[in-house]
């Protein structure tokens, strides 16, 4: 019978169990509840996006990897730890200090209560590790030969961006996991008495045999991360450009090859140790591989780049620089780049603008900051819409191709009036309608001219005619909403009041069953869902309405383009199109772009419907090996392109992330030589901008216009670049949309031997400008606030013109009106209200000139506010129609007479000007 004193504690101890139990269980349900509510939900949403299969094969290849390498590492950690305290059973000389002197202290004891706990987290942590690289296993597992072997060791790309990765995550967890079972087992063998390093080192026979051959398993797997050492040599960053290097090939390799050898040497010397004693044997395995390590892998190579190479480098490195350039051009596509000269010694005249009407009634006087402050004042029409960007595309409209400018009108749920979870969640739940505008036109007041406005939708072109305007997933759309509740939508305002609709597309998840109720209840963390009384059968949840979040989800292993833009289809209805990529960070030699990768394909173009959510991934590149092996893993995904439709299709263009890098990259390895790329002796840069105190690269842009050599206008993406650290132009590069010349890159390059003017160039004869600045310090004055727009480079048969709009928006006031357009040619520079006049002025014009429609404005904007007097200055190369001989005596003499006076002034860069208009006159006398 148990003595009294005994009964509190016995009483005490099942209480404590319990409420520790349940506490546990609490915590338990708190996560796994919830993660099987987002499980479910993932699961539904899938499925109606009709992506079922992708679902599956991501999520159990995540299960069937964190089960198999958790239960790996648990049963090693468990086997090892219970053979740890087997082999040092009886033995406890581990003491600590207790007031009543040294007391022993069973550690088996205490591992044995701890091993089971620390099993299972060691195998849940390590099973979730590995199934966050769930796509590194199935891109290995079905990876494509690129067809194509390096040059130094021979083999298919494919093993480095396919196999290489998952290599490399093996061996790192491997050696991780041998590491922590060593430490283990020696902290169980330290503490137990099997092994002492009090007196020297004590160890029990069947302790050194478990740690030896433990020992021995980490030098293995060192031996193949060597190995795998050797492979990476070819992402190498020692020689003048990326990849193995010559120090790296001679010296570095070797030593390398030598130092696995050492390690498969100590691996079978520990092997003998757990047989029988031979730690000298140990030791010096230990001692040799350190020494290679040292003196071979470091030191060695270092000297002989050093001494060797150094003296001699372009001779010793040509032939890897030349392995260098062609993978990098590869890996970015640059070796499909066509390339072409231009003289830019032609004269333009009034008839070859006239010949480019094309290009000018496209040429781009509206910039995005601007014009989507405009819009958010004269068409947002309530607060709690929204124009998050401005799209560049374009359509044919009246027989002509046009360039346009596109905002969608969305819904911005942090602006409604009154954020109630009503509002927010069954009320308001898409946005409505856009705003379309040409790029080139203005009204008489300076405001843009629109095609597509105000709510509902107005269309002054036919072919623009909007028959769904609601747009449920864009930029901005993000919370979850619920539709076809008892709770009508709000579907746009009128002047009668508020116009409400009830959603009839087949986009998200039906509310079907309670089970999906509580799943989404707990997958946001609402009970409001359970308890709302407006859902009813017939309901449906709309989530990932962002369209960037939602393509995501849906195909995680691509990247995809910062600017998705929106499309008016034929029939009236919204698409969004996004640019989705392939890449990667492990082609060999390749250079890598400041992004980090050192591949990247323009693989797939992704749809999204604005109104139902539906997403369709079409194949526009495959030749991609990587995406190659993404259909392979999910065959049912993706479509091919000829099944987009033409409507579709005819407003694909080349995407602007992968232009960026290209161009980045291109600006050194559009040299091949390897000498050019050693000595950098022709690096291109972009140009950039100094305004005021801040320098900003110039941004590609997008434009309609006539390639030289071509017959037709095309939808373009070109940016030029300009000489390393020099103002003038060197080239510029283009990116083809249209048609069967979607993805083509072109540049055209400039004599080395002319002065071509470049972007800073012409921007600092703009600011110079004596009339431009005097004018522009005026409007300044005068409660407004001048600002200069982007300026454009725009090709002209073989020359350039420079066109920079000037927008003047009134102090406090938030939209900015086109008020000048400025245009630079050669020595020539005009401001006027359009850029019809500013051309006019440059080139001359006819008699009685034909009605364009009003390039830039369909009437020039009203200037009450502004001097009536247009400013331009004359170029000093006269591109006006040639006269008779004694006119142009007459020029060439006023020409040579104000070149003396600029000489006499001392103003040079006049009197460079004269001479070049002289120049011009006696050509034009030739």
């Amino acid at each position: 019978m148990l003595a009294p004193s005994a009964m509190p504690k016995i009483a005490r101890y099942p209480k404590r169990g319990l409420v520790i139990a349940i506490l546990i269980a609490v915590a338990v349900l708190g996560v796994v509840l919830p993660t099987l509510g987002s499980l479910y939900v993932d699961m539904l949403w899938f499925r109606a996006l009709h992506f079922s299969d992708t679902f599956f094969t991501i999520f159990g290849t995540k299960v069937l990897i964190g089960l198999s390498v958790g239960v790996l590492i648990a049963a090693l950690f468990y086997g090892n730890a219970r053979l740890a305290v087997r082999f040092s059973r009886d033995l406890y000389p581990l003491y600590v200090r207790d007031p009543r002197g040294l007391v022993q202290v069973d550690l088996g004891r205490i591992v044995t209560k701890i091993i089971w706990p620390a099993t299972l987290f060691a195998g849940l942590l390590s099973g979730l590790a590995a199934s966050a690289h769930w796509d590194t296993w199935l891109m290995a597992l079905h990876g494509t030969r690129f067809q194509k072997a390096d040059p130094i060791l021979g083999y298919d790309i494919g093993y480095y961006v396919f196999q290489l990765p998952l290599r490399e995550f093996g061996s790192g967890m491997a050696l991780g996991v041998l590491v922590f079972l060593g430490v283990v087992a020696g902290v169980i063998y330290l503490g137990r008495g099997a092994l002492m390093l009090q007196t020297g080192l004590r160890i029990t026979s069947a302790a050194r045999v478990h740690l030896s051959l433990l020992l021995a398993a980490i030098a293995l797997v060192l031996a193949y991360e060597t190995h795998l050492a050797i492979v990476n040599l070819l992402f190498s960053h020692s020689g003048p450009v990326v990849g193995a290097s010559y120090s790296d090939i001679y010296a570095r390799m070797p030593a390398l090859r030598v130092k696995m050898i050492v390690s498969i040497l100590g691996a079978v010397l520990l092997i003998l140790n757990a047989a029988k004693e031979r730690l000298s044997l140990v030791a010096l395995a230990l001692g040799l591989y350190l020494a290679v390590d040292i003196l071979g892998v470091r030191v060695y190579p270092a000297v002989v780049q050093k001494f060797s190479v150094v003296p001699n480098e372009f001779d010793k490195e040509s032939r890897f620089i030349d392995y260098n350039i062609q993978a990098t051009r590869e890996a970015f596509n640059l070796d499909k780049v066509s390339a072409r000269v231009l003289s830019a010694e032609s004269v333009l005249t009034h008839k070859d603008i006239e010949n480019n009407r094309d290009t000018i009634e496209n040429i781009r006087v509206w910039d995005h900051g601007p014009l989507l402050d405009t819009f958010a004042q004269i068409q947002e029409i309530r607060t709690y819409y929204d124009f998050a960007s401005v799209d560049n595309d374009r359509y044919v409209l009246d027989g002509k191709l046009r360039q346009t400018m596109l905002s969608p009108r969305e819904l911005s749920s942090d602006s409604l009036p009154n954020r109630t979870w009503i509002n927010e969640r069954f009320t308001f739940t898409h946005g409505y309608g856009l705003t379309l505008g040409p790029v080139n036109q203005a009204t008489p007041e300076g405001l843009p001219v629109l095609f597509v406005k105000d709510i509902p939708p107005e269309s002054s072109k036919p072919s623009l005619k909007v028959t769904e305007p609601a747009i449920y997933y864009g930029e901005l759309s993000n919370d979850y909403v619920f539709v076809r509740t008892r709770n009508p939508e709000f579907h746009h305002p009128t002047d009668d009041g508020s116009v409400f609709t009830s959603y009839k597309g087949g986009g998200g998840i039906p509310l079907d069953s309670l089970v999906t109720q509580l799943s989404l209840a707990l997958h946001f963390g609402s009970i409001k869902i359970l308890l709302s009384d407006d859902v009813r059968p017939g309901s449906r949840a709309l989530l990932f309405r962002n369209i960037k979040e939602r393509v995501q989800k849906v195909a995680p292993f691509l990247a995809y383009d910062h600017d998705p833009y929106l499309v008016i289809r034929a029939d009236g209805t919204l698409v969004w199109i996004m640019d989705g990529y392939t890449h990667t960070t492990h082609y060999p030699y390749a250079e890598a772009a400041s992004a980090g990768l050192n591949y990247i394909r323009n693989a797939v173009k992704t749809v999204i419907n604005a109104y139902d959510g539906s997403v369709t991934f079409y194949v526009v590149d495959d030749r991609d090996p990587i995406l190659r092996t993404w259909r392979k893993i999910l065959p049912h995904m993706f479509k091919p392109l000829r099944a987009m439709p033409q409507d579709i299709r005819t407003h694909l263009r080349y995407p602007l992330d992968m232009f960026n890098l290209q161009t980045e990259m291109f600006s050194v390895y559009h040299m091949t030589s390897a000498e050019l790329v050693y000595n950098r002796e022709d690096q291109w840069e972009i140009p950039a901008l100094t305004q005021g105190e801040s320098r900003k690269d110039l941004e590609p842009y997008y434009t309609v216009m006539k390639l030289p050599g071509e017959q037709s206008p095309e939808f373009i993406l070109m940016l030029p670049f300009t000489p390393k650290r020099k103002d003038n132009l060197a080239a510029w590069l283009v990116a083809r949309s249209d048609g069967q010349h979607l993805g083509e890159l072109v540049v055209y390059a400039f004599p080395k031997d002319r002065l071509v003017f470049g972007p800073q160039q012409i921007a600092n004869r703009i600011n110079q400008d004596a009339e431009i600045s005097r004018q522009i310090s005026l409007w300044d004055q005068r409660g407004s606030q001048a600002i200069l727009g982007t300026l454009l480079v725009i090709p002209i048969e073989e020359s350039l013109i420079y066109v920079q709009p000037l927008y003047l928006r009134s102090q406090g006031g938030k939209i900015p009106e086109l008020k000048r357009v400025v245009v630079a040619y050669e020595n020539g520079i005009a401001m006027e209200r359009t850029l019809d006049e500013a051309l006019s002025r440059l080139f001359g014009a006819e008699e009685n000139p034909k009605d364009t429609g009003g390039v830039v404005s369909a009437h020039a904007p009203e200037t009450r506010d502004l001097p009536a007097q247009a400013t331009s200055r004359q170029p000093k190369a006269s591109s006006e129609a040639s006269g008779s001989t004694d006119e142009l005596r007459a020029r060439a003499w006023s020409h040579y007479q104000q070149a003396v006076d600029a000489q006499r002034n001392g103003d040079w860069a006049r009197y460079g000007e004269e001479l070049q208009a002289l120049g011009e006159v006696l050509k034009q006398m030739q």
